[in-house]
């Protein structure tokens, strides 16, 4: 099958769009499938500051990358807009190709793109919703009032679902949010899935690698840690872990916190715990290579994931794969994810009822190991090899149905 993947987001830029386009394009060319990626191209700085290597993954007879000349965006320093310019080259590039399906996973000028295509060509596609765009511009149009900002996301999501022929949400949650929007288009959820060879630590290195951490970060020697992973942005919620670091050092005193990852508030945040009088357990570790997160993952004693807006939580399933309980707020994407307190504890948004939890972990040894075992057992069900074949049907279904209905 050859399978156009359409997105506004992908490396070198890092987000959960980023890794989940990847993985599955990575898992479906593997099994045999032709997968181009189409996404907007990048500045040279952030390319070079990228841990990425394109060269590495564009290497393959059946998977290929199309960068969309692009420009920046105001309202975002780290994403990029496709240039509106470029239908030729995209069409000239896809009729190349020969897609089967296509399939959209964001919806702005990329997404936009492989949308026109899909029907210019009267091919079908899919469309994966990954972003709650009602929220996400409340957050980054601080210019328009609230209530503009959501119908606009609203009215975005509308149009996608005018002509798509199968919907794919990574979340029960997100799925009647798009039922919401009143579609009569099948849904079908389906998480992320997360390749285990990307979190593949080699306790032998550990020791190696740990030693150079310590150099490199020496406060975190002999500390118990608290660990955040992921993009450094305002609706991630993180100021709330500093009121969660001051409450659980009331109890266990030699306790620190990590943050592993990079974003616009980054700056901020760094100020702000600046003038903490604790400020010296608090650890910005900046971007760290793939291979690296899975010991940060095994150095922490508990996962820290405070966001109320994410559609997926992937970093507290990684967290899990890598024996780490997580304590996290109960809401959206963690709730599908831990359905309770799976793996760790899922808790209201309540600092006292948060920090009970991590002291909880940090003092009873049988109570982690217990919840240390039950992570790694919970996570087993997020394989991206199990969960592929999933999506592949997905896309049968969809050149089916599509064919029915032009056969009328």
């Amino acid at each position: 099958m050859n399978i156009a993947i359409f997105t506004d987001s992908y490396y070198p830029r890092i987000n959960g769009v980023t890794f989940s386009v990847n993985t599955y394009a990575t898992s479906l060319s593997k099994l045999g499938n032709k997968v181009c990626v189409v996404c907007p191209d990048y500045s040279k700085k952030q390319q070079k500051d990228s841990y990425y290597d394109e060269f590495s993954m564009d290497n393959k007879s059946n998977f290929q990358i199309i960068r969309i000349p692009s420009i920046g965006l105001v309202w975002s320093k780290e994403d990029r807009g496709a240039r509106l310019d470029q239908w030729k080259y995209i069409k000239k590039q896809m009729d190349i190709f020969k897609p089967d399906v296509v399939h959209v996973n964001t919806e702005f000028c990329a997404g936009y793109y492989g949308a026109i295509y899909a029907r210019h060509r009267h091919i079908p596609y899919v469309s994966t919703f990954h972003t709650m765009w009602e929220d996400y511009l409340e957050n980054y149009l601080k210019l328009i009032p609230s209530f503009a900002s959501r119908k606009v996301g609203k009215e975005l999501i509308k149009f996608y679902l005018k002509y798509v022929s199968l919907i794919i949400t990574p979340t029960e949650e997100m799925a009647n949010v798009i039922r919401s929007y009143g579609t009569d288009k099948k849904i079908e959820v389906m998480p992320t899935g997360i390749d285990l060879q990307t979190l593949n630590y080699k306790k032998n290195y550990s020791v190696v690698y740990f030693n150079k951490l310590h150099k490199l970060l020496p406060i975190i020697r002999k500390k118990h840690i608290l660990l955040y992973v992921g993009r450094i942005v305002k609706e991630k919620n993180l100021d709330f872990l500093f009121d969660v670091l001051a409450e659980v050092r009331k109890s266990v005193k030699d306790t620190a916190l990590i943050f592993v990852g990079d974003g616009p508030e980054k700056n901020a945040l760094e100020q702000k715990a600046s003038k903490l009088p604790f400020s010296w357990n608090i650890v910005f570790a900046g971007y760290r290579k793939r291979e690296e997160l899975a010991y940060f993952y095994h150095l922490a004693d508990v996962f820290v994931f405070p966001s109320k807006t994410e559609t997926q939580g992937l970093v507290t399933i990684e967290s899990m794969l890598c024996g780490t309980p997580v304590v996290a707020i109960g809401e959206m994407g963690t709730v599908n994810v831990m359905q309770g307190d799976n793996g760790g504890f899922m808790v209201k948004d309540d600092v006292n009822e948060f920090s009970s939890k991590v002291v909880e972990l940090l003092t009873n040894k049988e109570l982690h190991k217990k919840k240390s075992e039950e992570a790694k057992e919970w996570g087993k069900q997020w394989s991206v090899e199990g969960l592929t074949p999933k999506l592949i049907s997905y896309y049968q279904e969809a050149i089916d149905n599509y064919k029915k209905e032009e056969s009328k």
